[in-house]
């Protein structure tokens, strides 16, 4: 089996881009979302992807999943138009928000979407009201309490009310053509996904009997990328998720949104040490990045980041990071192992591209990371090239 390793910036070409760009700055590997987009493919090729653009929806990154082809999972009119102006037509987005505003779905009148989901009786109604053309999906509550971040204390229908739900939706004159779920963010198993199968195969058997005939499964996300202690198998993974869907819906159409795996691990962060103190007896370092810029990941999406500091030695130190901004909120990490660190020092943080700089904030005036996309820059630090993280697939 062939091991594909992630893109992670050497410490000459961290140097180089800092000292051209300036800090804090974020690196994007187009190369990397198309080497995550083509695994999904290899190992789960009857899977429609729909990449869901709130993960990551730098223009870049969906210029490049639309020229692969991809689908897209939407949530608003905003991500809605911003794929139209694009050109991208609307029978290639799903809009899987099951609980809609009015704009969104008058912008799906708008630019041609006519796929949905929902998971309740009111969204019925909304949905016949403005787009009594739609296709929709019933959203499934598949409990996992094993995800990082669980989607469904949010959204999803109970099982035992499913199907009366779907009756509704056919009775409202609405194309009920299948059933969605999401096992939920960073799920490092299939088992979830299985269990999830489970549940759908009955309710399709249900549903054939009360005269639906489904058609579409969506899977959802929640494929995992590497993290700091975790293990998985993904392309295992992948294949046994895969033999399931071949073994209880062979006919059956797949789809399936991932997000943070297309994007995560394509941007590295390069981030300067501004301040250093000391308070209680240990070292404090503020960055020019903090929580409401890329590391608004910590608050939103509790995710732990890597801090690499290229400093020589063993000597190791539990400090603080904080951010730049006056908020006593904006400290992103306590207790952290660290190389003492000065002023002026250069910080990498490698697969920090799902959940960071979508959800960056200007807050205190502070100003966006700029962006900048690795093989467009990379000639200026050659023969510098990307060194490489630990394999994962």
């Amino acid at each position: 089996m062939r091991r594909d390793k992630h893109f992670q910036l050497s410490r000459e070409a961290v140097e180089k881009l800092a000292s051209q760009y300036g800090t804090p700055l974020l690196v994007l590997s187009l190369e990397e979302v198309k080497k995550n987009y083509q695994v999904l493919k290899k190992y789960m090729p009857r899977v429609r992807i729909h990449y869901a653009i709130k993960a990551n929806p730098h223009p870049e990154i969906l210029r490049v999943m639309a020229d692969m082809g991809s689908c897209f999972d939407v949530a608003s009119d905003g991500e809605i138009r911003t794929l139209n102006a694009m050109g991208v037509e609307g029978g290639r987005m799903i809009y899987a928000n099951p609980v809609k505003l009015g704009v969104g779905l008058e912008a799906c009148r708008d630019c041609g979407v006519t796929k949905m989901t929902f998971d309740s009786a009111s969204e019925i109604e909304k949905i016949k009201k403005q787009c009594p053309d739609a296709t929709v999906l019933l959203r499934l509550r598949i409990d996992n309490s094993s995800a990082h971040v669980d989607l469904n204390k949010k959204f999803g229908a109970a099982r035992e009310n499913a199907l009366a739900l779907m009756l509704q939706a056919k009775q409202a004159g609405l194309d009920i053509a299948g059933v969605a779920f999401h096992v939920g963010s960073q799920t490092v198993s299939s088992d979830p996904y299985l269990h999830a199968l489970d549940i759908a195969r009955g309710l399709f058997d249900e549903a054939e009997a009360a005269g639906l005939h489904l058609r579409i499964l969506d899977i959802g996300g929640g494929f995992p990328i590497p993290e700091p202690k975790v293990k998985f198998n993904l392309p295992e993974m992948l294949k046994q998720i895969s033999a399931r869907l071949n073994e209880d819906f062979p006919e059956t159409e797949i789809w399936a949104e991932p997000g943070r795996y297309i994007c995560g691990t394509a941007v590295n962060l390069i981030t300067s040490v501004i301040g250093v103190t000391e308070r209680g007896g240990q070292p404090w370092y503020f960055l020019d990045e903090g929580l409401y810029g890329t590391f608004s990941g910590v608050i939103f999406d509790q995710w732990d980041f890597k801090l690499l500091s290229f400093k020589e030695g063993d000597e190791r130190v539990a400090a603080t990071f904080a951010g730049p901004s006056c908020d006593s909120l904006d400290i992103m990490f306590r207790g952290r192992m660290t190389a003492p660190l000065e002023v002026g020092d250069l910080l990498l943080v490698p697969a920090c591209g799902a959940y960071t700089s979508a959800s960056a904030t200007t807050f205190n005036g502070f100003s966006k990371a700029r962006f900048v996309v690795w093989e467009e820059v990379k000639e200026e630090v050659m023969p510098v090239a990307a060194e490489i993280l630990a394999p994962a697939v």
